[in-house]
């Protein structure tokens, strides 16, 4: 169990960095391919989309890192049973602020997120 505490972590990590480097390409190291991200939109809808979608749309984000904006991450709980874990992180892009549920499986040995709920608030 410590070992798999100590991986999730690691992609905790990897996801902040992602998050703050706006970039897609260690996104995707740590998303399974056939993970999506589904969120309640501003229309008051749930949407659906594709991992390969949503990489597509942060290729196209600027960086928080090259706006020079403040870094804050938080791992809030990370639960693990057997292959299955629920990872819950706070991490900000101004002016947002989001919560993150990342349901993550051990697949081939590795940790990787199968599917991401978010949240977000300015």
């Amino acid at each position: 169990m410590d070992t798999d505490a100590r991986a999730l972590r690691s992609l905790a990590q990897t996801y902040f960095d992602s998050a703050y480097e706006m970039d897609a390409d260690k996104f995707a190291s740590i998303f399974h391919p056939s993970s999506s991200v589904t969120k309640v939109g501003d229309d008051g809808n749930v949407s659906v989309t594709p991992i390969a979608t949503w990489l597509a749309a942060v290729r196209n984000l600027k960086a928080p890192k090259q706006q020079g904006l403040e870094r804050q991450d938080q791992i809030l709980s990370i639960d693990v049973e057997g292959e299955l874990a629920l990872l819950k992180l706070k991490l900000q892009i101004p002016p947002r602020y989001f919560t993150d549920m990342l349901s993550c499986l051990k697949v081939d040995g590795t940790w990787k997120i199968a599917q991401k709920v978010m949240t977000s608030k300015t």
